[in-house]
């Protein structure tokens, strides 16, 4: 991924490294968001509705920009842990931003097969091992 290489300078292992850390970031977002089920709605309430419906069903993903994202997140209560995280990864939040919103979007699609966002009743809780595989997906 592009974005990917301009982060981390193109290293594979890098990117390996940088995708898990994006990923990682996404995890927490889910998880602070209340589940799957909380972030997908705290971004449709805030202006991705669309995007984000194509994301859980299963069809292609619609693409949000990092400034789209940013907004929906900012809104949604999540600033703090976006200042947070890119702090410790060493990257400007917008940066960041870019590249959660190439990567966002396949998080949620990995957890949400068949097009359907786990409810509170299936267990709707949020483990980042869930995650888990995603980073060579994205790579590969």
């Amino acid at each position: 991924m592009s974005f990917l290489n301009d982060l981390l300078g193109g290293q594979e292992q890098g990117q390996q490294a940088g995708a898990g850390s994006l990923i990682a970031v996404a995890g927490q977002l889910i998880e602070k968001a209340g589940g799957v089920q909380g972030l997908v709605g705290m971004l449709q309430q805030h202006g991705l509705g669309g995007a984000v419906q194509s994301w859980v069903g299963t069809g292609a993903n619609q693409p949000v920009s990092g400034d789209q994202l940013g907004q929906a997140l900012q809104n949604g209560g999540m600033g703090p842990l976006l200042q947070e995280a890119a702090g410790k990864l060493g990257v400007d939040p917008n940066v960041l931003l870019g590249g959660l919103s190439q990567v966002l979007p396949h998080a949620v699609d990995h957890l949400t097969p068949g097009g359907q966002v786990p409810g509170q009743a299936q267990g709707g809780g949020f483990d980042l091992g869930m995650l888990e595989g995603l980073a060579g997906k994205l790579l590969g």
